[in-house]
């Protein structure tokens, strides 16, 4: 029997809401059958930013912001219903991710915090809610990231032995594939810090296809400083996100870098673009992957891609995308956002202890219900 799930994505990037519709049957067929996406507004963008980079802002405002966010996942959902002629009772549940704004599994208080307003998303559409999915897996002494591995297992059986999943969202990510157990973590920024800097120099919220990247030279000893960062060395399980990999942070390695004023900021963007393609590569070198299906946003950034994709072509693995795995690139987080609501209303687990660092399987997420 077969059961429709709704999944909703708020990823690092913060750029807007990925609304996806899945149906999956007992066997584990997973079937996409509508998907959109809903930018922000320039200054609703801007503000989730600035609470995920810990500035000043009030309780008000933060419920504000979590409310109108809660108010922007439950109209993506309601277009899919109408779209597709489905009332909220076709529905099973909706799996939300929330937006992360502050993500600290290895403080001595661990959290992460993820806002929405589920029970709006609940009352607005009619429909079982389920979010909240970190905050079990930290408890039982996982990362609570990234929660993607499980699904990332679950749904690519059929990629071929040494295989990888690549998302490259704010912060890129690795899923070793296994047939059990499978191995995942964050490899360090993916478009955070390369979204930030142009915007900064150019006004634009990202450098399309890396065009300013590809005017900049790639300055070798900021590479080298960034890529002695201690997060780099740190051994799985890890997880980051913009409250470390930042424009502070960015700055900091900046002041160590002699003569750096004689460096144009598409210099720096290029450098940063390299980053990403290096951190990602050397996470596959170090899962001994041969073969690289690359997901995200950051698939769009055809340098990026071209960039990975030599530097990879060098240790003889091969680069590919995940829609030749049957999914497309732009929805594999929302749609594992659905799996794990199923997962979630089945009392099946969700996080997968490999990835994560957790104590064993665990059954994630609150429910809200309709």
């Amino acid at each position: 029997m077969s059961q429709l799930y709704i999944g909703l994505m708020s990823g690092t990037s913060a750029d807007g809401v990925d609304a996806i519709l899945a149906e999956i049957d007992q066997s584990g067929s997973f079937k996409l059958l509508d998907c959109l996406a809903t930018p922000y507004p320039d200054r609703f963008r801007d503000k989730l930013l600035a609470l995920a980079l810990s500035q000043q802002i009030s309780r008000t405002s933060l419920g504000e912001l979590s409310y109108q966010l809660g108010e922007q996942f439950s109209n993506a959902c309601l277009q899919l219903l109408q779209r597709n002629q489905l009332s909220s009772a076709d529905i099973c549940a909706i799996g939300s991710h929330g937006h992360t704004i502050d993500h600290a599994p290895d403080s001595e208080t661990p959290y992460s915090i993820q806002i929405g307003n589920h029970s709006l998303v609940a009352e607005r559409t009619g429909v079982t809610t389920v979010a909240d999915f970190r905050s079990r897996d930290i408890a039982a002494g996982g990362q609570g990231a990234p929660l993607v591995p499980a699904f990332h297992q679950w749904l690519f059986q059929q990629a071929p032995d040494q295989s990888a999943i690549i998302n490259i969202g704010g912060i890129s990510n690795i899923t070793a594939l296994e047939n059990v157990d499978s191995k995942g973590y964050d490899c360090g920024p993916g478009n955070c810090l390369l979204d930030s800097w142009h915007q900064r120099h150019s006004g634009e919220s990202y450098d399309k296809d890396g065009i300013s990247a590809r005017q900049g030279a790639v300055v070798q000893s900021l590479l080298k400083l960034c890529l002695n960062d201690p997060y780099f060395q740190q051994p799985a399980p890890k997880s980051t996100g913009r409250e470390y990999f930042n424009l502070d942070w960015l700055e900091a390695k900046l002041e160590q870098i002699d003569k750096i004023d004689q460096v144009n900021w598409q210099d720096i963007g290029r450098t940063l673009l390299e980053l990403t393609a290096q951190c990602i590569l050397d996470c596959a070198r170090h899962e001994q992957r041969r073969q690289l299906y690359l997901c995200g946003g950051g698939y769009h950034n055809s340098l990026l891609v071209e960039r990975i994709t030599a530097l990879a072509s060098t240790h003889h693995i091969d680069v590919d995308s995940t829609l030749s795995l049957g999914l497309d690139v732009d929805w594999v987080e929302a749609s594992a956002f659905a799996w794990l609501a199923r997962q979630t209303v089945l009392s099946l687990p969700g996080n997968l202890p490999s990835a994560t660092g957790a104590k064993g399987p665990r059954v994630l997420g609150a429910i809200y219900p309709a």
